[in-house]
């Protein structure tokens, strides 16, 4: 029985991995020359308020945010991809939003060559109250998968392919091993890190964990905080590159 349980686990996974790199690709062709309105209307109003918050983000945070835009301009110059890769304690939380908006400011402003990730220094689950919180911007959200560590697809537009997130370490196979940016997005990871393996550029750039208010009345006001202070950063950092 043991064995049994054994191999039906590495065939999840290999499942796992097949279907995140294939909605990879479809997704890498389908953001060619993005453009805003192809955003779900929750979502395209969502977002067309970001750029007015800017000015909220503190000044010494605009410069960490600066050195990513610095980043991807380089790499787009060199007619290279652009990855990156946001790391966390147990990619449940803070490392999936930062990946999902980064990918939508692409988006937004039509940036494209541009791949998000995102990985953990251990495996968990995408927290439900995460995708709650990124559910009550626009983006569509859904698994029917019951597994621990569920797939969830995520879509932003009709014109735009569902992309798939699960909890993962930032080593798995499904995240570069070269040639990307490595943003560490809680001070654990940062401090558990020193060196990312691979990685052109490794910046720390942490938020505050929502996790701490899980059991509180105030749960899904803080995840809606955090939900949009990270959505207004990696906004911030797209509408730099825009501009170079």
């Amino acid at each position: 029985m043991l064995l049994i349980k054994i191999k039906k686990m590495k065939t999840y996974r290999k499942i796992i991995i097949l279907t995140a790199c294939i909605l990879s690709a479809f997704t890498i062709f389908s953001y060619k020359k993005m453009e805003k309105t192809e955003l779900f209307p929750k979502l395209s109003s969502y977002c067309s308020k970001l750029p007015e918050e800017f000015s909220q983000i503190p000044e010494d945070r605009k410069e960490d945010l600066k050195a990513i835009a610095d980043f991807i301009a380089e790499k787009r110059n060199e007619h290279k991809p652009v990855n990156l890769l946001f790391v966390c304690t147990s990619n449940s939380r803070r490392s999936h939003m930062s990946q999902v908006w980064s990918q939508i400011a692409s988006y937004y402003y039509g940036i494209d060559s541009v791949h998000t990730f995102s990985g953990g220094t251990e495996q968990t689950r995408v927290n439900i109250n995460a995708i709650n919180a990124l559910t009550r911007t626009g983006i569509e959200i859904y698994s029917n998968n019951q597994s621990d560590n569920p797939l969830r697809y995520l879509k932003v537009g009709e014109n735009i392919n569902p992309w798939v997130i699960f909890s993962k370490k930032y080593t798995d196979s499904t995240n570069p091993k070269s040639n990307f940016a490595a943003i560490m997005v809680c001070t654990e990871a940062d401090q558990a890190c020193p060196i990312v393996e691979g990685a052109d550029l490794r910046i720390g750039l942490p938020f505050q964990d929502p996790k701490e208010f899980d059991n509180s009345p105030l749960k899904d006001s803080k995840y809606d905080e955090r939900c949009r202070q990270i959505a207004r950063e990696m906004f911030y950092v797209m509408a730099i590159v825009s501009k170079k």
